[in-house]
């Protein structure tokens, strides 16, 4: 009964003072009665503190940390009041702020009309490179205190995947028949030379030639059809390239001591680069086995590291062949040879320089040469260095 009368006086916005001049005694009594019930009501009630509208609650926040999504969340001015830990590899955000003008009127126009949006978007992988990411967004408000929050799902690897596969497997089906076919006709030539000890020993020797070639061909194509398997970016660390360097250096020092070729390294700066340790190192390392095998004896390879900006560059030299103008546009395509006679020699399979550029690509960067024929050749590879960009509430809430 008491919440009712008070609920009614408040409705009619009577003024107690002004009460006692022109309400009936009954009236005022019914007034008073409502009043010191709402006063009473007030100092039972529990003091619940309630989240301003820049806090998620926390069951939002466990929700978008369960979502196989990454997600940005903004709060009524549009400012970034959090964002999951691998939405920095999207280059989304700058100071609190959302970046892409597409994004942001996709917020805007949830913010108009309160009904989700969906779209598709495409963003480079990094400052330089042709390496992008496909995204799928949805867009969505979170209760009434003007959040909204945006749903990144990357669907670049699935694209990527069924392009590179086609392509695939029609290469590798014509690379693999070459030494396989010559195994094929050296058995033949063994059997027939069966009386003749020394046919059987050149041909053995061959055979054992094309089987370490067919060897490092099944190596390179498993080594390419891992990278492009896996995003680096997705799941990439923090590390010193300069520590990669060095190692890549040391696991090439031995076949350059046969051909007493010096390997001379020299670094400038530190440089930290965000993605897979051991992809860097095994695009290295193909630069440098690439300079040794097309540099004569006696000769130097030089690797030195240096910072430009914002990335970190990688260049390899050598006092080699040099590679034909012609040449230079294709050269970091799958399986393709200036040279394929020297390939053989050397042992090489016209998948390293292809698995160097995939890895530039993955990682947000790319990979450039220069090259005069009898002069040598310098390829340079570049990645962007890793900003220092804490992340927004990625801690529990507060009071959680």
């Amino acid at each position: 009964m008491g919440e009712q009368v008070f609920n009614n006086w408040l409705k009619t916005g009577i003024n107690p003072t002004l009460a006692n001049f022109w309400l009936t005694k009954a009236a005022r009594a019914s007034y008073d009665k409502g009043v010191i019930w709402g006063f009473k009501q007030k100092q039972r009630a529990p003091q619940v503190n309630l989240p301003p509208q820049n806090d998620l609650s926390t069951q939002s926040f466990d929700l978008l940390r369960a979502m196989d999504a990454e997600s940005i969340v903004v709060n009524s001015t549009d400012q970034v009041i959090y964002y999951s830990e691998k939405i920095t590899n999207f280059n989304l955000i700058k100071d609190d702020r959302i970046l892409n003008k597409e994004l942001i009127n996709l917020i805007r126009a949830v913010r108009r009309s309160g009904n989700p949006q969906d779209a598709t978007m495409e963003l480079p992988r990094g400052p330089i490179g042709a390496g992008t990411h496909n995204l799928l967004v949805r867009v969505v408000s979170i209760g009434d205190a003007g959040l909204i929050a945006s749903l990144i799902f990357d669907d670049s690897e699935m694209r990527r995947l069924d392009a590179i596969r086609r392509d695939f497997v029609a290469n590798i089906s014509h690379e693999l028949k070459t030494p396989i076919g010559a195994l094929s006709i050296l058995s033949e030539a063994v059997l027939e030379a069966s009386n003749d000890p020394q046919a059987i020993t050149k041909f053995a020797s061959r055979m054992q030639t094309e089987a370490k070639r067919l060897s490092d061909l099944v190596q390179e194509i498993i080594n390419l059809s891992r990278l492009q398997d896996d995003d680096p970016l997705k799941n990439g660390k923090s590390f010193d390239l300069a520590e990669v360097i060095s190692e890549a250096v040391d696991q090439s020092r031995l076949h350059a001591e046969k051909r007493q070729i010096v390997l001379a390294y020299e670094s400038f700066e530190e440089a930290r680069i965000n993605g897979d340790r051991n992809q860097v190192t095994m695009a290295v390392q193909n630069l440098i086995e690439n300079a040794i095998n097309y540099s004569p004896d006696k000769t130097r390879v030089a690797i030195t590291l240096k910072n430009n900006d914002a990335l970190a560059e990688i260049s390899v030299s050598d006092q080699g062949i040099g590679i034909p103008e012609k040449d230079l546009e294709r050269i970091f395509e799958r399986f393709y040879r200036v040279d394929p006679a020297r390939s053989r020699q050397t042992g090489g399979t016209g998948l390293g320089l292809s698995i160097v550029k995939h890895i530039a690509t993955n990682h947000g960067g790319d990979v450039s040469l220069w090259s005069v024929e009898g002069a040598g050749s310098t390829f340079t590879i570049r990645f962007p260095l890793v900003v220092n960009n804490s992340p927004i509430n990625q801690l529990y809430p507060e009071g959680n």
